[in-house]
């Protein structure tokens, strides 16, 4: 049979395989679901547990593939177009610290934004690489933080000209893309290696109307969540290589090294799945989920003190929007983006991907309708004319960020040689921990960072209000821990 992009492999064997409901001498215990606790299985029903399987010849193994997920693998890099790619079970995470790992080696330096994800920083710490921290823009007006643009990675290179790679966030959670054409223009000009994080895009490609996607502009590797937008289950992700710079043996090695020796290959077989429908049906279904999510927008906009973020208001010779996501401002209601969502998941039995204090994130996917769209703006109507609150929200600030990084972040991190200090008297010490509050989202703190009064400042500011920040040690930032 002539392997097509309407194939899937890795699919089809798996099925035959659960179809034929052999009797299981291997793992996973609850064999073809025979133990499974009742009310489980009566929701689920037993056919889901025939196609949780382990590797043995018949399904191929995802560390040394050599039938049908080699050729699941191969349909996918032909349809993004690139040299290989690599299914992943971990999600993005594993995607993001396998590039910096392929890309660098200890003791090199990458230029990234503080909007990059977490993973981004657990790739740097394992790597052992030194972060050259670009400050990115706060756009106050909309509450809202953008990537570093391509003028931005063009004066950063300038700068620090010893830097081996780039790594770019694209889209980032409120789906605005840099300049991704003329960042790798840059990168090219100057022979530096370009990583994407474009876990929210991979389905950019698959629409006219969508920005460029970082496989169409060659970036050296890129990493796509094919469950965030796609029809594949949580956790399936795909690594895509296209590299003349780094080797793709080292690749293989770092993927399969961080990856499970048992994946669960019900996930494996949904990125295959994934990838034919969107190569067959793509243009098609995000035709229409534009179409929704336009008028969506053209609604909510007609709110008194409501809006939702627009193309017009964006597109620019650095930015642009994917028009699938939806970020809804509600800072001028009194209420914050926590608030409504909660009112949205408990009165409308709706629950959006994201919220802040500022702002609402709905993702449309693969699977959304018309009538999904539909009963979000009814909802987000409806709670504009039901509730009106007092709250004084804060504009979103960020400090100068103009922290020198003096320690290696992995050296940092995994020092013993640390103790805690009261956060006033911390100016100064080199942090060993992480912090970040929640908006904006940004790493105010990393290891390996000296401490300076105004992110202290900003610390103790936001502590004061309803703000959370990920990576402290106890109930309230009062103290931080520090190399001695």
């Amino acid at each position: 049979m002539k392997i097509t992009q309407n194939s899937t492999p890795l699919l089809d064997v798996l099925l035959n395989h659960a179809k034929n409901k052999v009797t299981s001498f291997h793992t996973p215990g609850h064999k073809n679901g025979a133990s499974i606790l009742p009310k489980l299985r009566d929701f689920t029903k037993r056919n889901v547990y025939y196609l949780d399987v382990t590797v043995f010849p018949e399904v191929d193994s995802l560390h040394d593939p050599v039938s049908c997920i080699k050729l699941a693998q191969e349909l996918m890099a032909k349809a993004y177009n690139v040299k290989n790619s690599f299914f992943l079970v971990n999600g993005s995470t594993v995607g993001n610290i396998a590039m910096l790992l392929s890309a660098c080696d200890p003791g090199d330096s990458v230029i990234l934004s503080r909007t990059c994800h977490k993973s981004v920083l657990a790739g740097i710490i394992l790597a052992g690489v030194w972060p050259i921290w670009a400050k990115p823009v706060v756009d106050q007006q909309r509450d809202i933080i953008y990537e570093i643009s391509s003028k931005e990675v063009e004066e950063y290179i300038n700068n620090y000209p010893e830097a081996k790679a780039v790594f770019i966030t694209s889209p980032n959670y409120n789906g605005i893309c840099p300049d991704l054409i003329k960042i790798q223009e840059v990168c090219k000009k100057h022979n530096k290696i370009l990583l994407v994080d474009e876990a929210h895009g991979p389905h950019l490609k698959f629409h006219p109307d969508l920005p460029v996607s970082a496989v169409e502009v060659g970036a050296d590797m890129c990493v796509h969540s094919v469950h965030k937008v796609l029809s594949a289950l949580s956790q399936a992700s795909v690594l895509h290589f296209n590299s003349s710079k780094i080797d793709i043996n080292r690749v293989k090695r770092v993927v399969s090294m961080l990856q499970t020796t048992s994946p669960n290959y019900f996930i494996l077989a949904s990125i295959d799945a994934a990838r034919m429908q969107v190569v067959k049906n793509g243009t098609k279904v995000f035709s229409k989920i534009i179409s929704y999510c336009e008028k969506a927008r053209e609604e909510i906009n007609k709110l008194p003190n409501i809006f939702a973020l627009t193309r017009k208001e964006i597109k620019s010779e650095y930015y642009d929007l994917d028009l699938t996501k939806l970020t809804i401002n509600v800072t001028k209601t009194g209420l914050t983006g926590y608030k409504i969502e909660e009112i949205l998941a408990k009165e409308y039995k709706i629950q959006v991907d994201c919220a802040d204090m500022f702002n609402l994130v709905a993702i449309s996917g693969f699977g959304t309708s018309k009538e999904d769209v539909e009963k979000l703006v009814y909802a987000i109507t409806d709670i504009s004319k039901k509730y009106s609150g007092d709250y004084e929200i804060q504009k979103l600030q960020i400090p100068p960020l103009s922290t020198e990084v003096v320690m290696l972040p992995r050296d940092a991190f995994f020092s013993t040689n640390t103790k805690r200090v009261s956060l006033k008297k911390s100016v100064g010490y080199i942090s060993a921990q992480t912090l970040t509050p929640y908006p904006p989202g940004l790493p105010i703190l990393t290891p390996g960072e000296r401490i300076t009064k105004d992110t202290v400042d900003y610390l103790q500011e936001i502590s004061s209000y309803a703000v959370r920040i990920s990576g402290q040690e106890s109930e309230n930032l009062k103290t931080i821990k520090v190399i001695r």
